[in-house]
């Protein structure tokens, strides 16, 4: 199976950076892992609504042009459906049993995703309703990913 992560913004934080290679390394044996970012866009702080859709809108472009026609895209998006652990597993268990082996996770900059890029997703979900960093959710998401694996190949690591 094929993970993308796709994610708006330069990881900067060394922390978190090391976090994320040590999943990856652990993903390994599991599925074949790319990591991609695109560039955000710089934007002052006080945006209008339509500014801050223009940003999205701009950010969206860049996330669309990273995805196949193939590809399963599952937007993470703070609206989206709250899902477990045990049902991120499901999910993408379900993916490749159905032959989509390509799973491409979009993660959006700091305004969140466009509305183009939601509605190519084939899913969308969320961890919670708080809001994470956009830098600190990639850490989040590569370790479900792997728990998902784990949960699916039985071992002992969900507890």
């Amino acid at each position: 199976m094929n993970i993308t992560i796709i994610s708006v913004g330069k990881l900067k934080e060394k922390y978190l950076k090391q976090g994320i290679d040590e999943y990856a390394k652990r993903l390994g044996s599991y599925c074949k892992l790319q990591l991609i970012e695109v560039p955000d866009e710089k934007a002052p702080e006080n945006l209008s609504e339509k500014e801050m859709e223009q940003v999205k809108d701009k950010e969206g472009e860049k996330i669309l042009a990273k995805v196949k026609d193939s590809d399963t895209v599952i937007a993470m998006a703070i609206e989206g459906d709250l899902i477990s652990s045990e049902q991120l597993a499901e999910k993408i268990e379900n993916y490749g049993i159905n032959g989509k082996s390509s799973i491409v996770f979009i993660i959006g900059g700091s305004l969140g995703l466009s509305d183009t890029v939601k509605k190519r997703a084939n899913a969308k979900i969320s961890f919670g309703r708080i809001t994470l960093p956009h830098q600190l959710m990639r850490l989040v998401l590569v370790e479900q990913i792997y728990r998902s694996f784990r949960i699916t190949a039985g071992h002992a690591y969900h507890k």
